[in-house]
């Protein structure tokens, strides 16, 4: 009678290790984030064909990425602590921003004529490097997470130039 018992009693316990697995693993999968969600991760922008003094957005997790290539007279404008923020890719220099003012989070929009961006919600302007020229913005456009794989930037990545802009202050973890 008693080896009847402990095999119902088995057979009870396992069947409650089974649902608990089972619930784990639904649980599990209901934390994980979207097929969607993960594919939004990375972005590659291939940087071989982008025009100077031309406004190019792409889309990173949602948020709008400007990238703008420094045209010669763009670059000798630049002081030292505005070429910190652009990224060289061959012999090019890029301005790559999350187009996203730091004031209130408005889009600034390009003005190719003034090489600047305008915020119009509050007059807050950037130069051509995304450094603020009129407040009230409080800091320059941050810089997305970036790596350089030849004439391609892959954003969502950290590479060596990243992780330089963020141990010199240049830019803010995004």
């Amino acid at each position: 009678m008693s080896s009847r018992r402990d095999f119902m009693g088995m057979a009870l316990g396992g069947f409650t290790a089974l649902g608990g697995l089972g619930a784990l693993y639904a649980m599990k999968k209901s934390w994980d984030p979207l097929p969607s969600v993960k594919s939004a991760g990375f972005t590659t922008i291939d940087l071989s064909n982008v025009p100077e003094n031309e406004l190019i957005t792409e889309k990173w997790r949602g948020k709008p990425i400007f990238v703008l290539k420094q045209s010669k007279d763009m670059l000798a404008k630049a002081g030292d602590a505005e070429k910190a923020r652009l990224i060289k890719v061959g012999d090019d220099y890029f301005l790559v921003a999350v187009g996203l003012c730091t004031h209130l989070g408005c889009i600034p929009a390009y003005d190719a004529g003034s090489k600047s961006f305008l915020c119009a919600c509050h007059g807050g302007t950037y130069d051509s490097t995304a450094q603020v020229t009129k407040a009230p913005p409080p800091r320059g456009l941050d810089i997305p997470p970036f790596k350089i794989d030849g004439t391609k930037l892959v954003l969502g990545e950290t590479g060596p130039e990243y992780d330089k802009m963020l141990a010199d202050g240049t830019t803010m973890a995004v």
